[in-house]
């Protein structure tokens, strides 16, 4: 299991750290401690800088575009823990993982929403084998809700149907996997609108907790062992940086006002970052681009680190899709993405939930903004953020499975895990 934002931290200042008779332990994460990097990090049991998955979304040179939360397998390169286990005939499931479609697995739910051309959208889940999604619907009692799962209404609602229909699996005698992997986001949306601290943060870690126990049960009664993990630790947060603000005011990001909105112009600009919480991949036309963007980033309060090619390689996160320069945040900071200046209008969809078509994550979609029926565009909004790694970022995991040694990274518990799948192949 999968738990978005399950920081050691949280737990420990709750004083959570013991949950039925077992123990959770600290784990360093990977860099950037960001949901699909660590993913795809602990499904090769590789970093960022060889399965390319180095962030929620990244620049595509041949597109000329950043796009964000795109599903395809084949955005994360290399080999699977699981490749020799399920190749000796064990069935593997991935229940809500990212990239997921398409991927060398027997069972896969994942949201697949339909944008119609007339407006609004079909909300639809992606189901292999094709009839599972509604015979667990069935079982669980009621339709899996997608904006319950992102958007201002996301809520621990859509973790709990995930969790409900991972039990509900498990006890499937034709489709229980011998090995399964399920995402839980039930605390990442209030610990990034109200931070770790407020008490709307500790309501949703009691939500996250009976979600596993009610899970834990299910393993035993189906004879199952469980592996729990976190993937980031979510921190406070008070202040937001706009690097392509600044970028545009140098000269490098170049924009097109249509119909008196600003977009970004992303063929002819000289530099734009892709920004992704508390990390951004800058990328620059040339070198002479990119020096001018890290000179304007030395000047730009919250940054508090810019790693050029040796320091993208020293943190695991080399490769193209990294661009020339990444950009990490000083601790109470986080990057938003907007280039307009105050009194100019954005694009039509900044005050709208757009995961793909925006150039970087946007928190603010968990907000409801005026008029009626769009988002908040107000950064200050949110208080909790992620994606910095050490000491003060370790992810908690816990387990019933008997390892010989406890991992000390999350790579290393991938390692752990893939050595055990072969020992029984």
């Amino acid at each position: 299991m999968q738990v978005a934002g399950l920081g050691h931290s949280l737990l420990e200042s709750a004083g959570r750290l013991d949950w039925n008779g077992l123990r959770f332990e600290p784990l360093d994460t990977v860099f950037p401690a960001l949901t699909c990097p660590v993913q795809a990090s602990f499904r090769t049991g590789l970093p960022p800088s060889r399965h390319g998955m180095v962030a929620n979304g990244f620049y595509h040179a041949d597109l000329h575009r950043p796009l964000f939360w795109e599903q395809s397998s084949g955005l994360v390169a290399g080999p699977r823990l699981w490749d020799r286990y399920r190749a000796s005939g064990k069935k593997v499931s991935l229940l809500f993982w990212q990239q997921s479609l398409g991927e060398d697995a027997d069972v896969i739910l994942s949201p697949a929403p339909i944008h119609k051309h007339g407006g609004g959208m079909l909300d639809a889940v992606y189901s292999q084998p094709r009839p599972l999604y509604e015979s667990l619907c069935r079982r669980v009692g009621r339709r899996f809700r997608l904006h319950r799962y992102w958007g201002p209404l996301a809520s621990a609602e859509s973790s709990a149907w995930i969790a409900e229909a991972t039990a509900a699996l498990l006890a499937d005698p034709e489709q229980a996997p011998d090995l399964g992997f399920t995402y839980l986001p039930a605390l990442d949306y209030d610990l990034q609108r109200y931070g770790p601290a407020d008490p709307r943060g500790r309501r949703a870690l009691a939500g996250l907790l009976a979600q596993l126990d009610m899970l834990r049960k299910a393993c035993e009664a189906n004879g199952y062992r469980l592996i729990v993990f976190g993937d980031y630790a979510i921190a406070p947060t008070s202040s937001a940086v706009f690097p392509n603000l600044a970028l545009r005011r140098a000269g490098l990001l170049s924009t097109r006002p249509v119909s008196g909105l600003h977009y970004p112009d992303f063929h002819a600009s000289a530099a734009f970052a892709v920004v992704d919480h508390e990390v951004a991949f800058v990328h620059g036309r040339d070198l002479h681009a990119a020096e001018s963007a890290r000179r304007v980033f030395e000047r730009l309060d919250g940054v508090e680190s810019i790693l050029d090619h040796a320091g993208q390689a020293a943190a695991g996160v080399l490769h193209p899709r990294s661009g020339a320069l990444t950009l990490v945040a000083k601790p109470g900071f986080w990057f938003a993405y907007p280039w307009w200046e105050p009194g100019e209008k954005g694009p039509d969809y900044a005050a709208h939930v757009d995961i793909h078509n925006k150039p970087g994550y946007d928190p603010c979609e968990l907000f409801f903004g005026w008029p009626p029926f769009t988002i908040s565009t107000d950064t200050a909004r949110i208080k909790g953020s992620h994606g910095r790694t050490g000491p003060a970022r370790r992810v908690a995991w816990l387990s019933t499975v008997p390892f010989a040694r406890k991992p000390e990274t999350l790579l290393d518990l991938a390692q752990l895990l893939r050595g055990l799948l072969e020992g029984e192949a």
